[in-house]
């Protein structure tokens, strides 16, 4: 097999024309073989060339997905498997690790403080999206139990505090399942949950229901009286989650 001609690429690479054939190889992949004193090659050699530049390509493709963001070994394999042979990637994987680049503690401490600066995940949320990264439940438990239980309610409080600023026309009762609803499914402990609710100062039902009555007569007696009115405004005030009897009670007043 003759070699033509090179031609110099970006990201230390060349374009080589062998035989007809325009094969893009890794400078290294040049060194390595000697190929700038060769006129020609064999079949043989040719393909323990292209196998060794495939091995080099994955290697620095793995690289630059790792300089976006830290990864795990799991997150790695999958990138690398829609292109590669198992055998390259378990080869690509092996050499990270020995070059220091994959290192699933220091992922572990970085992944674990993002989430619990940076999201409004719980721990149990937490704990199966690293299990999808390849962590085993053991390893995950002994970490996540080293986290002192106050973070996780710390986490708590601020959320709560928000939901109760946002809701301001629900009623207690009402705000209160929101709240428990959705922080089980950003993953925290109802037990937790039930804890800090407990512990949160919520508005006087009372002056919710009042101000919704009024606004909802407002409005729905452009539309509709009488008894038909009442009817309206009551369905429209247990649907916000008021009990039928205090909303009857402030109607009758």
């Amino acid at each position: 097999m003759k070699i033509e001609k090179y031609t110099k690429l970006k990201s230390n690479r060349y374009e080589v024309l062998i035989d007809g054939l325009k094969v893009k190889l890794y400078d290294d992949v040049i060194v390595k073989y000697e190929l700038l004193r060769k006129k020609e090659i064999d079949e043989e050699l040719f393909e323990e060339i292209t196998k060794y530049n495939d091995k080099l390509e994955a290697y620095y493709k793995a690289l630059r997905y790792l300089t976006k963001k830290l990864r795990t070994e799991k997150e790695i394999e999958d990138y690398l498997r829609v292109d590669y042979t198992q055998k390259t990637v378990d080869e690509t994987i092996d050499r990270l690790k020995k070059n220091g680049y994959l290192n699933k503690d220091i992922y572990l401490k970085c992944y674990l403080a993002d989430q619990i600066n940076l999201s409004n995940n719980g721990p149990k949320k937490i704990k199966n999206s690293l299990i999808k990264l390849g962590y085993s439940e053991e390893e995950l438990d002994e970490r996540l139990d080293s986290i002192s239980e106050e973070i996780w309610l710390d986490k708590i409080r601020n959320s709560v505090k928000k939901m109760i600023a946002q809701n301001k026309s629900l009623s207690s009762n009402k705000l209160k399942e929101k709240i428990l609803y959705q922080l089980s499914m950003n993953g925290f402990y109802k037990r937790m949950i039930e804890e800090v609710i407990e512990e949160s100062e919520f508005k006087n039902t009372d002056d919710i229901l009042v101000k919704e009555y009024e606004k909802a007569k407002n409005k729905l007696s452009k539309k509709y009286d009488g008894y038909e009115l009442e009817n309206k405004i009551l369905a429209k005030l247990v649907a916000k989650g008021f009990y039928y009897d205090d909303v009857k009670r402030v109607m009758n007043k």
